[in-house]
């Protein structure tokens, strides 16, 4: 079944200063862009406890503040405890999101775990980063979350994310595949979710200006101007420029596969196609063809 994604609202800029009815109006979209991800991915149920990430962006901040929205109003009850990473990158301001998160009230917990000088140590100067980052990350939250119980991890990425990871997947890895807004970790133990999968990045911005949020930057991967996913986000910057809701239209085009029209065997009965069954194998008449063809034999 096919997952037709909602079609956003124009977009309006950024302003810390927003009228109340202006950042309420914002709010009440970006609340019904989470529930209707959360409802048609079966993310949040009866009695999950959902581990959300929270790095000190602006995603992660908005991600936390829409769920505790929804929490209070859900039919359903779930527990939320906001867990951050301190990869002990240098001046990194260790006070901002525990005075944050006591200030809304919100569990917590904050994980200490020296990444930042094996990535520094491992990968060579001028490479890019974000790789053995975000594996080293990614395996210290895994850990905490199995041993804490969580039935969920809520991950801040948005609509804008997942359609640049499709691009650089298909660019750079030569597949078609994504980031799924929910999805079980490789090893089968994690559910992870992204609430935020039909929310543009260009209303997170907004959001997180007029909320005010402390946002932390990141010094590491984020100060790397060589990265692929820059390059990606570039290219479809300039699509939005020059034909605005070109990326709402890709993104829906991500809840909308046609296997018959792509051309992997595995996932379409090409082989039985028009022949009142399946095949398991092409004909041994192309096996010989093959082995006649020059270019079959160089690859």
């Amino acid at each position: 079944m096919s997952t037709v994604l909602p079609l956003a609202e124009p977009v309006r800029r950024a302003r810390a200063d927003a009228a109340p009815a202006d950042l309420e109006r914002l709010g009440a979209r970006l609340r019904h862009q989470v529930g209707r991800a959360i409802a048609d991915f079966g993310m949040i149920e009866d009695g999950d406890k959902v581990m959300v990430c929270l790095s000190g962006g602006k995603d992660s901040y908005t991600l936390l503040d829409i769920l505790l929205q929804l929490q209070r109003k859900a039919p359903v009850k779930f527990e939320l405890v906001a867990v951050n990473l301190d990869q002990k990158q240098p001046d990194f301001p260790e006070h901002v999101l525990p005075q944050y998160l006591e200030s809304v009230g919100v569990p917590y917990k904050i994980l200490e775990q020296d990444t930042y000088s094996v990535v520094t140590r491992v990968v060579p100067e001028g490479k890019t980063m974000c790789s053995l980052c975000s594996r080293l990350r990614r395996g210290a939250l895994y850990t905490y979350a199995a041993e804490q119980g969580f039935t969920k991890i809520a991950l801040g990425h948005h609509r804008d994310d997942l359609v640049a990871t499709f691009f650089l997947n298909l660019f750079f890895h030569a597949k078609l595949s994504g980031m799924p807004p929910k999805l079980l970790s490789d090893d089968g133990r994690h559910v992870v979710i992204r609430p935020l999968a039909y929310v543009r990045e260009d209303d997170i911005v907004e959001y997180a200006a007029a909320r005010q949020f402390p946002i932390i930057p990141c010094n590491l991967c984020g100060s790397q101007e060589n990265l692929q996913r820059k390059q990606v986000k570039r290219m479809m910057d300039a699509w939005e420029r020059e034909t605005p809701g070109r990326l709402e239209i890709i993104s829906r085009a991500l809840g909308d596969i046609r296997p018959s029209q792509l051309s992997d065997p595995k996932l379409f009965d090409f082989l039985g196609l028009g022949h009142g069954g399946a095949r398991t194998a092409a004909p041994v008449w192309l096996d010989d063809a093959a082995s006649d063809d020059p270019a079959a034999q160089a690859g």
